[in-house]
């Protein structure tokens, strides 16, 4: 069912939620630089396992369901990675306020560095009132300063998107996650001699790689899409700021690791950050779905009603003017 949205129209809840409104998904490059070279797999394992596990805590962070090897017939070997992310406290006060308590996204990634495709998307309640809601993040590595404009042509040619620069020295972080000794400016490697990075880094040092970033975020709900794919996009970007930073710090504790290194550090700190995030949830998985289902369906119910006191509302205004005329 397409729909117009003629005011003249008095519309119940089920015709609203049951319209099929097609709205586009906003998407950005995210271009970050780093004091490093392009070989730094190793790096980039070691950092998404360590900064998974300090961000996970009190039954909130990231569970490791699935993490094996995976082949592709177009981009060869790689690593299929299944994880669930618990984030409610990280939620904004309005968001918190209608999700379920327990609350989590599941993320599938296939890396076949230097190219990786990450998708997310809410667990599937079964719910009519759900909103298709999504964020696809396709990655790719080259040594340079973020000077490729076509990097993504043969996956996302005639896709529309703002490139967004990203700064690991000078551009701010949310004051909750500073530490003076993951702050690029203060810290020097000892190891590789690379470090105190200032303003005009970019153009003076030296190897510099780049981290391309095309993401895309979809929240297919009438009214709320843009205020909702806003924060979204805001909180990748924070999370692509402090996680480039840690590891370009962290490069001393990965600099010398082989590939069979971190992957069993990366198993190591799977393992302990399940057991933080697990042991929290004592509620079976079934039941933990049956509460944000009603949770959930409640929420779109409400903002249906919401915006369709709205419409009607000023259907009346428009009638008032007609008979007074």
């Amino acid at each position: 069912m397409t729909c117009q949205l003629d005011p003249k129209n008095t519309w119940s809840v089920q015709q609203f939620l049951n319209c099929n409104i097609i709205l586009k998904s906003t998407n950005k490059e995210f271009r970050v630089e780093m004091r490093l070279a392009v070989l730094y797999r190793i790096g980039q394992l070691y950092m998404i396992s360590k900064h998974s596990h300090e961000q996970s805590d009190r039954g909130e962070g990231v569970e490791v369901v699935q993490n094996e090897p995976y082949e592709d017939p177009n981009y060869g070997n790689g690593q299929l990675t299944e994880k669930r992310v618990y984030l409610n406290s990280k939620l904004p006060s309005w968001a918190r306020a209608v999700v379920p308590k327990i609350f989590y996204v599941t993320e599938k990634a296939w890396n076949y560095y230097p190219y990786t495709i990450t998708g997310n998307f809410i667990f599937n309640l079964q719910c009519s009132f759900l909103p298709k809601f999504s964020i696809h993040i396709e990655t790719k590595y080259e040594d340079n300063k973020g000077s490729n404009d076509n990097i993504f042509d043969n996956e996302a040619k005639d896709v529309e998107r703002e490139v967004c620069f990203i700064d690991i020295a000078c551009d701010e972080i949310p004051e909750r996650y500073y530490k003076e000794s993951e702050d690029p400016k203060h810290f020097k490697s000892e190891k590789t001699g690379r470090g105190l990075l200032k303003e005009g880094w970019r153009e003076t040092q030296d190897p510099i790689m780049c981290s391309y970033k095309l993401v895309s975020v979809k929240f297919e709900v009438w009214g709320l899409q843009t205020r909702v794919e806003q924060f979204v996009h805001k909180v990748v970007r924070d999370v692509l700021l402090i996680g480039h930073r840690q590891a370009f710090a962290w490069v001393d504790e990965w600099y010398d690791m082989t590939m069979e290194d971190v992957r069993e550090y990366e198993k190591n700190m799977h393992e302990k950050t399940n057991i933080k995030v697990c042991n929290q949830h004592s509620s079976p998985v079934d039941e933990i779905e049956s509460h944000a289902k009603g949770s959930v369906c409640s929420l779109f119910k409400n903002i249906a009603h919401s915006l369709l006191a709205q419409r009607n509302k000023r259907k009346q205004n428009l009638d008032f003017r007609s008979d007074s005329t």
